[in-house]
């Protein structure tokens, strides 16, 4: 990791000046890295395999949103079953959406819902792991995967391939979920070197390199050479400093411009800023806070449009079993699918104004799915029988149901669609499988991944 230091410790990571961009430190100099620069320029984007401009933007509603409060409202199941929020008529006949929801259920033409996504796990911790990492827990997250396939930082802009975007939680609960996804986000046996990039400073970053510089000095060339002669005498650096010449520049323009701009949201249009906002709406249940996920989403549009591959973000809350730690189902989707049905709204619309909905594909998903049943509280208890599952975007096919699920909502009735599924569509979207699969090099635990299953077919047929 490369630390600046700087005498403001005080200035918050969230606006990225200058001096925190800096200080963050994993877009500067080393911890881009430079060996992990040269390293991506030389195994390339090769033509043909990687698809040009696309990233995903991977939403993970943390808890376990309901199926049936969602996508798939069942107005027809006896009332103990059917949407406790009602449910929504779309734009595409025989789509539904749950009654919170109304952006969304206008936009229908732009998303796909699958009916018969589901896994096997229904503790948090484990189905986060399972989705996360495709279902191989102990694995690489689908991120870091892509991460290492495209090369851990873009070649031209330097931003790193996968970001993880979490805000701060005050609220215990809503702390625990956050942990269980960081921990599940992990690169595993790819290295180190393809974790996640997380904002907030406290990510496993490159801890080989570590550059303790004021930031009053960053425009003094000499003092800056002289810190890197010593750090070349205090590492082994892997031959780091053999590129230094070469990317140097590159890199001085990355952290006092592109990558610094990416993470600022001052460069922003006010306007839009202000659509985007869900920052009235708070989330919580012991404790509370302004809802982040307007402002996420803006940011993640704003690093795909720049060259990152993978955008995670945490939008927590969702274990809605109105117990002494978590709301009910009626209190949790007000409090939560209004946000989500407000900024990713905005978020669709953006992409299209922008040019870019075919470019980003948005994935949300959760732990696992809620009971079809509610309880005796006015909640729903852990279901991974079947499982919220939405996409939007990406040059997939949209404007459709992908499945079907039992009339109560409880399983799949037409052949479910796994998590192995999941990947092999996400990685569709990003690379060329047939090219992929003929390219040497690839590890062992992401080629035996891409064979367990192809995309999904309706949406890519």
């Amino acid at each position: 990791m490369l630390t600046w230091t700087a005498s403001d410790d005080n200035a918050r990571v969230t606006t990225a000046s200058r001096r925190e961009w800096l200080r963050a430190g994993w877009l500067g100099l080393g911890a881009l890295g430079l060996a992990d620069l040269l390293a991506t320029r030389a195994r390339g984007e090769a033509p043909g395999i990687v698809r040009p401009g696309k990233s995903v933007v991977f939403l993970f509603c943390s808890g376990g949103p309901s199926q049936i409060e969602t996508f798939d409202p069942k107005p027809n199941a006896p009332p103990e079953v059917r949407s406790q929020t009602g449910w929504l008529k779309s734009t595409v006949p025989g789509m539904e959406f749950g009654g919170t929801f109304p952006g969304l259920s206008q936009r229908a033409d732009r998303l796909a819902m699958v009916h018969s996504f589901a896994h096997k796990t229904g503790d948090h911790v484990q189905a986060i792991e399972q989705v996360f990492q495709a279902g191989r827990r102990g694995g690489s997250s689908l991120g870091c995967m892509v991460s290492r396939l495209r090369g851990s930082t873009h070649p031209q802009t330097g931003l790193p391939t996968s970001v993880h975007l979490a805000a701060e939680e005050v609220d215990p609960q809503y702390s625990n979920e956050k942990q269980r996804m960081l921990s599940a986000d992990s690169p595993a046996g790819l290295g180190p070197a393809f974790a996640p990039f997380r904002p907030e400073g406290k990510g496993e970053l490159n801890q080989a390199l570590q550059l303790r510089l004021p930031l009053e000095r960053v425009d003094d060339r000499r003092a800056l050479r002289s810190s890197f002669d010593r750090l070349q005498r205090e590492s082994d650096a892997r031959g780091l400093m053999a590129g230094l010449d070469r990317f140097e520049q590159q890199a001085f323009d990355l952290i006092l411009g592109e990558g610094r701009r990416a993470f600022d949201l001052s460069n922003e249009d006010p306007e839009l800023v202000a659509r985007y906002d869900t920052a009235h709406m708070e989330t919580g249940f012991k404790k509370f806070r302004p809802s982040a996920l307007g402002r996420q989403l803006l940011l993640a549009r704003r690093l795909c449009e720049r060259g990152c591959g993978f955008v995670t973000i945490q939008n927590p809350g969702w274990d809605m079993h109105a117990d002494s730690n978590n709301p009910g189902i009626v209190t949790g989707m007000e409090m939560l699918g209004r946000p989500v049905d407000h900024a990713v709204s905005v978020f669709l619309d953006d992409l299209a104004q922008r040019g870019m909905a075919n470019d980003v594909l948005l994935v949300i998903t959760g732990d696992f799915g809620r009971t079809p049943r509610m309880n005796r509280a006015g909640g729903r208890d852990h279901w991974p029988q079947l499982s919220t599952l939405a996409l939007a975007g990406g040059g997939l096919k949209m404007g459709q149901v992908v499945g079907r699920s039992t009339p109560r909502g409880d399983a799949p009735a037409s052949s479910p669609i796994s998590l192995d599924h999941l990947l092999a569509t996400v990685m569709h979207s990003l690379f060329d499988l047939s090219q992929l699969r003929l390219q040497a090099g690839v590890p062992r635990e992401i080629s035996r991944a891409l064979e367990a299953a192809p995309p999904i077919a309706e949406l890519v047929g």
